[in-house]
């Protein structure tokens, strides 16, 4: 007995979601890209951003960095992410601990925690869910210009405060806070 011939589907197929690897390969090549980098409008007061498209139904952003501006510290709930500072340098200061996603208001957190990085031109990172920090563009003169993917697009940004080694969470972003 045979088996029945196969069917095939008039729809297109699935694009497989990116990796961490293939969202820090991305990151990277775009910050190689000079005219795209040159594109981007710089502000001598607050940080500017350019949407890009990111591999395989990512979220991607193209920001600069005014000298003395940063994020505050926050995480990206559920989705994976990368960034690569493109110009200048940044400051990364994360924590080295894994955060109940929902629930709570302030953690005190143990010691031992705190990482902190310098990523030059050129230098970037990768990381996963939940991942609390802040970026920082410590220079007191000289614009710092990075690239960023994160998948799934971003549903949420949860901010915090910080004080010691108290975390308070702060607010909540959706995506019609940021777009």
């Amino acid at each position: 007995m045979s088996s029945p011939p196969s069917t095939t589907s008039s729809s297109s197929p699935a694009v497989a979601a990116p990796t961490i690897t293939e969202l820090l390969d991305f990151v990277r090549r775009t910050a190689r890209d000079e005219a795209l980098i040159a594109s981007l409008p710089l502000d001598p007061e607050g940080r500017t951003w350019i949407r890009l498209d990111g591999p395989g139904g990512s979220e991607a952003w193209l920001i600069g960095w005014p000298p003395g501006t940063g994020t505050g510290w926050h995480d990206h709930a559920d989705s994976i992410g990368a960034f690569t500072t493109a110009a200048g340098a940044l400051k990364e200061h994360s924590l080295a601990v894994r955060l109940p996603t929902d629930g709570w208001k302030t953690l005190e957190l143990t010691d031992g925690v705190d990482r902190s990085r310098e990523l030059a031109a050129g230098q970037g990172r990768a990381f996963g869910q939940n991942h609390v920090h802040e970026v920082l563009n410590e220079s007191e003169d000289v614009h710092a210009v990075s690239v960023h993917a994160y998948y799934p697009p971003l549903p949420r940004i949860r901010r915090f405060s910080r004080t010691g080694a108290v975390l308070r969470l702060e607010q909540t972003e959706s995506p019609e806070d940021w777009q």
